[in-house]
């Protein structure tokens, strides 16, 4: 498992992310406070304070972890 933090400051960030991890075979989830959510679910990421960065776990199954990071690397904080 991996864990990086991403920021999803826009509706249109979010809709592009959620299309870009659901590409891969993997879970991904969302994690803000106590909540955590399955990040493939828009309306799911849509119900979080996103004006705060998020802690995104990776849990690859088949897809590589190195080619994940690398697609996720707009949303990234700095």
């Amino acid at each position: 498992m991996n864990t990086v933090e991403i920021i999803l400051n826009s509706v249109e960030k979010v809709k592009s992310f959620v299309k870009v991890i659901s590409k891969f075979n993997a879970d991904f989830d969302l994690t803000c406070g106590r909540a955590v959510i399955d990040a493939k679910s828009i309306v799911g990421v849509m119900s979080l304070d996103l004006s705060k960065p998020l802690d995104l776990e990776i849990n690859p199954k088949k897809s590589d972890v190195n080619e994940i990071i690398e697609a996720l690397e707009p949303y990234m904080a700095a």
